[in-house]
């Protein structure tokens, strides 16, 4: 699918290079003028949307997910590292078996394992597919994440969410087709290469209706009439100047994001205005707590966006890097998340969204089962952990997953995977794979070559799919 064509043309062969059959000439001639038109995918789909709750900084998967005996039982004792000798992880020297914050118990009708930090999240333990052999590459924060979140750590590349809406579209000419809540960074809802309209529209949740959730959002015009005449002032003059350039993909973009946000004008602070919601939903999802509110609102909005037509909502809850004190600071963002993500499971389901809304909760990396003590000097009940991208947990919920199945298994301290293995490259295939896209297929051409999310890596996790 090269990219030098003109914009109709273009669009057309990336539309078909895809596999979007089925389309009438009128849908293809609209995804030709229009890079956020909804489209077909090339398979049936499970899922039509995705909201990614990305706990950035590293859950520990061994206070929340799994609790090996082996450390439970030699906890605050010396075990041999799993390291090689030239590898150094400062303030882990002692590599004290380090067990649980909190016991760890089964849940629902599957027996899945969750801790008692958690709560609200075991209460829906049937609708969730716990994976617990995740694994990464990078043992750091910036590297693991863009690598979470673009399929590499080192090169600028499309975000997984610019990925999902360059294969779909939006479901609402009215609003992005991505949205990032609290983005943790430019990179992770980036477009890299593709067309800017495909780049996340960064959103912070509003505590009052006097904040507006995106910035500059605002209408500075005495009027919206006024507002149209200077935006189709400005859309003569940029057409004018890619007339006299004969194409400009950049300004193409700019136009279309400028009719975008003219759009958004009027309905997005509708959407992120909350005080019409009922009390029992604001409930339901923590907000006014004094913990959950500002993810409860966060959740809540996620889920009004998806249910208005946006097809990728990444919702961002940060503060998981636990260096030190992970007994004192863990249970302070278990009951941050703990009821807005739950929240947000039940909501779904009970308004029929879930069955094809694909939620992922995950963080960058997991956590050593060893402890960690920067100072040198403090308690074993002080400690934290260190990094651990070798194995870690995520889970699925909806769009076409199964409910209530653990899969993966780790070693006997839970360091390495030793059975059901995701990489972060077979995530995104399978997730891709649930919203009815081929990963090898959704490419896009740049410096001479075909790119896409996977690059030349992942499978398909079968043995997840409902």
């Amino acid at each position: 699918m090269a990219h030098h064509f003109p914009i109709n043309r273009r669009r057309i062969l990336q539309t078909a290079a895809l596999g979007f059959g089925g389309l009438a000439l009128a849908d293809i001639v609209h995804a030709a003028t229009s890079p956020q038109a909804a489209r077909s995918p090339g398979m049936v789909p499970k899922a039509k949307r995705v909201i990614f709750l990305f706990m950035a900084g590293g859950p520990s998967q061994h206070d929340l997910f799994q609790e090996k005996k082996f450390i439970a039982d030699r906890h605050g004792q010396k075990i041999d590292s799993p390291l090689r000798k030239e590898v150094i992880q400062v303030g882990t020297e002692k590599y004290l078996a380090l067990g649980a914050m909190a016991p760890i118990r089964p849940r629902g009708d599957s027996g899945m394992m969750i801790s008692d930090l958690l709560p609200h999240l075991s209460s829906v333990a049937d609708n969730i597919c716990l994976l617990r052999g995740m694994n990464a590459d990078n043992p750091q924060h910036a590297s693991a994440t863009n690598q979470f979140h673009t399929g590499v750590f080192t090169e600028v590349r499309p975000s997984m969410g610019a990925w999902i809406s360059y294969g779909l579209g939006t479901e609402n000419q009215n609003l992005p087709s991505f949205v990032s809540i609290h983005a943790p960074g430019v990179r992770t809802y980036g477009s890299g290469f593709l067309p800017a309209a495909h780049q996340g529209t960064p959103l912070t949740v509003p505590l009052n209706d006097k904040t507006l959730p995106i910035e500059n959002l605002r209408n500075a015009s005495s009027s919206d009439a006024i507002q149209r005449q200077r935006i189709d002032l400005t859309k003569r003059l940029n057409q004018r100047l890619i007339n006299e350039l004969h194409g400009d993909d950049n300004m193409e973009g700019m136009i279309q994001n400028m009719e975008l946000a003219f759009r958004m004008q009027t309905t997005t602070p509708q959407l992120a205005d909350l005080s019409k919601e009922s009390k029992e939903t604001l409930e339901l999802y923590g907000i006014g707590g004094k913990e959950s509110d500002k993810h409860g609102r966060a959740c809540l909005l996620a889920r009004k966006l998806s249910e208005s037509g946006v097809r990728f909502v990444q919702v961002t809850m940060d503060g998981w890097d636990h260096h030190g004190d992970i007994r004192g600071n863990l249970p302070r963002l278990c009951q941050q998340t703990d009821q807005p993500v739950a929240g947000l499971l039940k909501d779904l389901k009970q308004r029929g969204l879930l069955d094809d809304t694909l939620v992922l909760w995950s963080g960058e990396f997991g956590r050593t089962p060893w402890s960690q003590d920067l100072s040198g000097t403090a308690p074993i009940d002080k400690h934290g952990r260190e990094h651990q991208p070798e194995s870690f947990c995520a889970w699925l919920a909806g769009g076409g997953v199964k409910s209530g199945l653990t899969y993966g298994e780790t070693d006997h301290m839970g360091y390495q995977v030793i059975d059901g293995k995701v990489h972060i490259h077979d995530l995104h295939a399978t997730m891709l794979h649930l919203l009815g896209i081929d990963h090898t297929r959704l490419t896009w051409n740049h410096v001479g070559r075909d790119f896409r999310l996977t690059d030349v890596h992942g499978s398909v996790v079968k043995e997840i799919l409902a």
